[in-house]
């Protein structure tokens, strides 16, 4: 019987729903043959150009529920019987941005949990969950504490991994001799961070945009603050901040209504009691333009430049994300990998984004560079953004980002794990339940002229923060210096041989 279950578990584990779930299969089928037979068989699927320039992407259709429990959580359910399958997630307000005046401790918490509970230690965790074929886990970030859970939905299966679930989240005992050995692989690990550049520069940036504000502390701690944790401080901030009251569950799964309001009750009864956080105070802009730079002897120059620009529920957040894919979020479409990448070659990858959180999130742009042409990227691309800021996108660029986005906007939603992403989301930024319909009608009306005034709202390219990593400090380059002709030669080989660096600052959500 425990094999029955393990093998019907993995085998949908990464299974979608409908010609989502097939979508996987073409993927690994050995012959185009294969593949088309299965496309065939999801009914409208387009299947010539003429076909694909008439489909019009819709806004996924959920039907979420929400209600309250007795302890003050929030639940959002979504019924789907498209897999056995049920997906909780719960999510706290915990994140480092409570860390106070102990950076780590959020992480540090956040890494214990699951190591052990009652009586039992992280190897009966880990056991029980495995036998009935479930997966539990826990993740923290800036904005929030992350548990997940996804088991069997047949009570039979459930009920077992569910009873497991509650004691672990009702009495995590942070045992001293765990938490010694967890801080001990924390603090290798930032020794290790020491030997690459990429942690260094995106730590310097995080500190230099949100100077002073609970976002700029590191969030995986640092060598000096992880040995003054105590077991204590743990215990405290999962009784404070992993409160019911503080905490959205999101469900999603083979269910009724009826049986999810019971297992939300008893997720909610098992946690620590208490109310909602605080809210954080606003992050500030940079006032004015501010410049860090790290030597290291590396062959590229790593480089991120951003401000402070926006947050969930900011009202020009759709004219940013669309403006943004047309800037650098748009990959080979975008005009910075233009620019900079394919006709000058200065660098390999190079992008940019808005991380909207609770309470800020950055504008950022990143990219390595070789070297020699350090100066030349770094000029070009602030010029770039200038330009855009001032001038916004021109008709057929905002035209090609809103296909590009409203193209791929139902993938949100392709399957139970999607689905959970955007619960959890729109449950911890207390997102409408009509969020993704809102936004994808928002993507379909916005204009130039919004884009061009979002920007000029939210960023002033003047007061970037210019942070990098590499031998020397970028230089930029005075107004008229010559600078590398651009090449349409598409041979031109790139100057780095690295992806950008990832920002360390987004929250794991998939609501856009």
């Amino acid at each position: 019987m425990k094999d029955q279950r393990q093998a019907i578990s993995h085998k949908l584990q990464g299974a979608g729903k409908g010609c989502s779930g097939r979508r996987g299969a073409v993927f690994r089928a050995a012959s185009v043959a294969a593949a088309a037979l299965l496309l065939s068989a999801c009914a409208g699927f387009p299947t010539t150009e003429k076909q694909v320039a008439a489909t019009d992407p819709q806004a996924p259709a959920l039907d979420i529920q929400s209600w309250q429990t007795e302890q003050g959580a929030k639940v959002l359910f979504v019924a789907s019987d498209a897999l056995p399958m049920l997906d909780i997630r719960l999510v706290s307000d915990a994140g480092s941005a409570r860390d106070g005046g102990h950076p780590g401790l959020a992480s540090l918490t956040s890494a214990l949990l699951g190591e052990g509970a009652d009586d039992m230690s992280v190897d009966d965790i880990a056991r029980g969950f495995e036998d009935q074929g479930a997966s539990f886990s826990a993740s923290s970030y800036r904005d929030m504490g992350v548990i997940s859970l996804r088991t069997l939905s047949d009570a039979q299966y459930r009920e077992p991994v569910l009873t497991l679930f509650k004691q672990v989240i009702a009495s995590p005992t942070f045992e001293q001799d765990t938490l010694v050995r967890i801080r001990t692989q924390m603090m290798q690990g930032l020794r290790m961070e020491t030997q690459v550049p990429g942690p260094q520069v995106s730590k310097a940036f995080q500190s230099t945009v949100f100077a002073g504000h609970p976002y700029g502390q590191p969030s995986d701690g640092t060598l000096d603050s992880l040995p003054a944790i105590a077991r204590d401080q743990l215990q405290d901030f999962y009784r404070t901040y992993y409160a019911a009251g503080n905490t959205v569950i999101a469900m999603v799964g083979d269910l009724d209504r009826a049986e999810a309001e019971q297992i939300a009750e008893g997720i909610s009864a098992a946690l620590p009691q208490g109310s909602a956080a605080p809210q954080l105070e606003r992050a500030t802009p940079l006032a004015e333009r501010q410049r860090q730079h790290i030597n290291f002897p590396s062959a590229q120059t790593h480089i991120l430049l951003g401000n402070q620009a926006t947050w969930r529920g900011n009202p020009d957040h759709v004219a940013l994300y669309v403006g943004n894919q047309v800037l650098g979020g748009g990959g080979f479409a975008s005009i910075l990998t233009d620019e900079v990448r394919q006709k000058r070659g200065y660098v390999y990858g190079i992008s940019s984004h808005f991380g909207p959180m609770a309470a800020g999130g950055p504008f950022q742009v990143s990219l390595q560079t070789g070297n020699d042409n350090v100066d030349d990227a770094l000029t070009l691309t602030l010029d770039l953004i200038d330009q855009f800021v001032q001038d916004g996108p021109t008709a057929a660029q905002l035209e090609e980002a809103r296909t590009s986005i409203l193209g791929s906007f139902a993938l949100g939603t392709a399957d139970n794990s999607d689905i959970i992403g955007q619960l959890g989301a729109m449950g911890f930024y207390d997102l409408p339940l009509d969020y993704l319909q809102w936004f994808n009608q928002q993507v379909r009306t916005v204009t130039a002229e919004d884009i061009q005034t979002a920007f000029q709202r939210n960023l002033n390219p003047d007061n970037l923060a210019i942070v990098s990593i590499g031998p020397r400090e970028p230089q930029i380059r005075p107004e008229g210096a010559n600078t590398k002709q651009a090449d349409s030669d598409a041979g031109e080989q790139p100057a780095s041989s690295s992806p950008s660096t990832p920002s360390t600052l987004a929250e794991p959500t998939d609501a856009p």
